[in-house]
């Protein structure tokens, strides 16, 4: 029989590491938002970019009521992460710790935060999937992130998804629909949350392609015999132009216009390329920009291998047409 975790004493554990984080902006000095996050190390909090937005500074009360004035000195909208150093953190409020593996389907999770502005709460569930990609709603989408039944809810952004041993395994982001809560996992904090500390941002890689997984419709228009990889759609001017072939036709498949002629990655650096959230999630934890991959390709029946110098993706704010990694639904 599984052991019921004792929620009780996790709360005793971990709320004292939480942050309530509050954001002001008008004239007034009244606050225009607030969100959650949890003590990374013994002078940063970790929570999310759209929490802080582009404030210089952010309030932040702890559990025993303890207040603190933070500067924001990191942030990355693509994975909407983003790091509070503050001075003297209350001696209670210790750093959690992160998982070093993605939790499997079916453990026992709880979200601690600040949801509706309802301060020191907690929520309860199981992992409901891993690796799982998460559409910001700006354009582009997050990988690598954590699916939960645990309720997150406005406010609740930022905190900590926990495990019933206290190990964070994701950064609260998002509800997705009803019994669907999305988190960012503890391998892109671990991979991100560095360079924001000591840099203030991430320099995120680039092959500025447009993909589509190779469903049953794609491998029957491309002639494929199976459902491997993902589909070359768009090459944008950058570092896979002139390297990578895009789609240069459609074929209609059950009433639907379906890319083909475009290369099919099956590999990248070795590593199976299943789906495009696959490529992502290898491109974001095992490559950076300067970084040369090797491609391993389906072009036209034949296997061949491209090497590809990773470009830096560019700021949100400042992207151009067909330099995204979003896959044609």
């Amino acid at each position: 029989m599984t052991h019921t975790p004792d929620y009780e004493a996790l709360y005793r554990e971990i709320i004292p590491s939480v942050v309530s984080i509050y954001v002001t902006a008008d004239d007034h000095g009244r606050r225009r938002g607030a969100g959650s996050g949890f003590v990374y190390d013994e002078s940063h909090v970790v929570t999310n970019h759209h929490v802080v937005g582009d404030s210089a500074e952010v309030e932040l009360r702890f559990s025993e009521e303890d207040w603190r004035v933070g500067r924001v000195v990191g942030s990355d909208r693509y994975t909407d992460l983003a790091v509070v150093e503050v001075e003297d953190l209350p001696a209670y409020a210790t750093p959690l710790s992160l998982a070093e593996a993605a939790p499997a389907p079916g453990v026992p999770v709880a979200a601690l935060g600040n949801p509706m502005g309802l301060e020191g709460s907690i929520s309860v569930g199981v992992v409901s999937g891993s690796n799982r990609s998460m559409p910001t709603g700006n354009g582009f989408t997050i990988p690598d992130t954590v699916q939960t039944d645990a309720p997150i809810n406005p406010g609740n952004s930022g905190g900590p998804l926990v495990t019933a041993d206290g190990e964070v395994v994701g950064v609260n982001r998002a509800r997705g629909g009803d019994n669907i809560g999305f988190a960012i996992s503890a391998a892109v904090v671990a991979r991100v949350v560095p360079s924001l500390v000591e840099r203030g941002h991430y320099e995120h890689p680039y092959l500025k392609i447009r993909t589509l997984d190779v469903s049953p419709s794609v491998a029957r228009a491309n002639g494929l015999d199976d459902t491997r990889g993902v589909l070359v759609v768009d090459v944008a001017r950058g570092p896979s132009r002139g390297l990578l072939r895009e789609s240069t036709d459609t074929r209609r498949i059950n009433g639907i216009d379906v890319p083909v002629g475009g290369d099919i990655i099956v590999a990248v650096d070795g590593t199976p390329v299943n789906s495009h959230e696959g490529l992502m999630r290898h491109l974001l934890l095992e490559t950076k920009p300067g970084h040369a991959v090797e491609l391993d390709l389906l072009r036209r029946g034949a296997e061949v291998t491209e090497t590809v110098t990773l470009a830096e993706r560019p700021h949100p704010d400042r992207r151009g047409r067909g330099g995204t990694h979003i896959p044609v639904r």
